[in-house]
């Protein structure tokens, strides 16, 4: 069974840094395309970041330079290293293997202060 764990939010001000993890069983970060996601208020889900087997990492316009995605194939972890934070950062972040399109953990709060 697919199991998603995110961790690792909080209130930061503006400017500021977070890093989210996200512990999952059932998966294998290794050769599965992991993602981030993220929903705000009132808008739609968003993909944030992705990384594939091979290491190739996509992002979206808004976060490119300043967010980075990585993983762990030991502790089979993924992580999302966000920099020079922005309110409009704030949202609920979620990890996701894009394989199991119906898995998604219960995701972790952001908020950005300005």
């Amino acid at each position: 069974q697919v199991q998603l764990v995110e961790s690792g939010g909080g209130l930061v001000q503006s400017g500021g840094s977070l890093r989210l993890s996200c512990a999952t069983s059932g998966v294998s970060v290794r050769i599965d395309t992991m993602a981030w996601y993220r929903q705000a208020p009132g808008k739609r889900r968003e993909m944030v970041a992705s990384i594939a087997a091979f290491g190739r990492t996509n992002y979206t316009d808004s976060v490119k330079g300043r967010f980075v995605i990585s993983r762990d194939n030991a502790k089979n972890m993924v992580y999302l290293q966000m920099n020079s934070l922005k309110p409009e950062d704030t949202a609920v972040y979620y990890c996701k293997a894009l394989r199991y399109s119906n898995y998604w953990g219960q995701g972790t709060q952001v908020t950005v202060s300005s």
